[in-house]
């Protein structure tokens, strides 16, 4: 190999140029309202691209509210469980974009329940603002989550966070997918190593003392707990493998629809309490890469008898 003379190796070193400004500390970064997004993604699949679409127009909704959110009108829907102008305002635009596309199906959405042909095989489960807790208090952990349903099968699914513009997506039998590249669930298997997120039963009549012995022995079972507060993301992050895990119990088929399918097609299981395949209905989630799904559900199964 020919090596260079010092005389070249001088010539292809430039001296660096330096200005008054370089020496200056950089100032320090405000922090930002979330730009509405620059997301650009064409799918196959056409209903796929409608919700994917819808999902994006709700996120520009909640990226310019996110800054202004003392001027939000906020109701309580029962203890604990908020509703704001920018839930309703989203789940509008969701239904309207999804229902020009497709007017003869079926929408479950959180804030208005359920409309359109109710004869439909087709139903579109919505949860317009995913998160909503979060959002009034301003932290950065809530999402737009659309799933399409046709009879007990789950077909679509589109989850966005417009605080980081990172769309999540899956099509069943066709993988999952973060921005447009392929999403895996965690390689882990000891449960001991892993880090598994969760959320907080806080409704009147939920089962606290069971929920409090679940808890305590998956720290000790585990290496972390997270609680962010959007189970659709939650699940997001089993599928793209920022989580090993997820348990909730207590929650609504809108929360966890999109999620569940997206955690499915990345290669994690999933299923309800009891290991079947019931959660939607049952109101209750564990998802887990594969190889600590067993130890995931004992922990769950074993305290829920106590």
């Amino acid at each position: 190999m020919a090596t260079k003379s010092p005389e070249q190796s001088k010539k292809t070193t430039a001296p660096k140029r330096t200005s008054k400004k370089s020496s200056a500390e950089p100032a320090p970064k405000k922090n930002k309202t979330p730009r509405p997004s620059t997301v650009s993604h064409s799918f196959n699949d056409g209903m796929l691209n409608v919700a994917v679409r819808a999902a994006i127009e709700a996120g520009k909704i909640q990226a310019r509210a996110f800054g202004n959110r003392k001027n939000l009108s906020i109701s309580a829907k029962s203890s604990g469980d908020f509703v704001t102008e920018v839930d309703q305002a989203c789940e509008q635009v969701i239904i309207e974009t999804l229902s020009k596309a497709y007017p003869n199906h079926r929408f479950l959405g959180e804030e208005n329940g359920t409309q359109g042909n109710k004869e439909s095989e087709y139903e579109w489960i919505i949860d317009p603002l995913d998160g909503t807790t979060n959002f009034i208090h301003g932290i950065d952990q809530f999402a737009v989550s659309i799933a399409c349903k046709k009879g007990k099968h789950l077909l679509h699914a589109v989850v966005y966070d417009p605080c980081r513009n990172q769309l999540f997506t899956a099509t069943k039998g066709k993988g999952a997918f973060l921005d447009g590249a392929r999403i895996r669930a965690s390689a882990a298997t000891i449960l001991r190593n892993s880090l598994i997120g969760t959320g907080f039963p806080f409704r009147e009549g939920d089962d606290y003392e069971s929920y409090m012995n679940i808890l305590k022995d998956m720290m000790e079972s585990t290496c972390g707990l997270r609680r962010p507060g959007s189970a659709a993301l939650d699940l997001c992050f089993v599928a793209c493998g920022r989580y090993d895990g997820f348990f909730e119990k207590g929650i609504k088929p809108w929360d966890i629809a999109a999620g569940a399918l997206i955690a499915k097609e990345a290669g994690a299981l999933v299923t309800d309490f009891s290991g079947e395949s019931d959660y939607l209905d049952k109101n209750e989630i564990v998802a887990a890469a594969p190889g600590i799904f067993p130890a995931l559900l004992n922990v769950v199964e074993r305290n829920l008898k106590k």
